[in-house]
């Protein structure tokens, strides 16, 4: 097993290679799985249900 250290932007210009090394159907395919996995990411604002505007929710259920 093999531990690495990197600074912050040693880090982010490595995940940046990989993910431009995708070819440009794997980067959308990327995005939409990033997308897919936020809805489960902890919110620190809780969603009000009372509200004017018209509003289109998604449920991936």
């Amino acid at each position: 097993m093999k531990l690495e250290f990197l600074t912050k932007e040693e880090s982010n210009r490595q995940q940046q290679e990989e993910f431009l090394k995708l070819s440009p159907a794997e980067r959308f395919y990327a995005f939409l799985d990033l997308s897919y996995r936020l809805k489960d990411f902890p919110l620190q604002k809780k969603k009000n249900n009372i509200s004017d505007n018209f509003v289109i929710e998604i449920n991936y259920e």
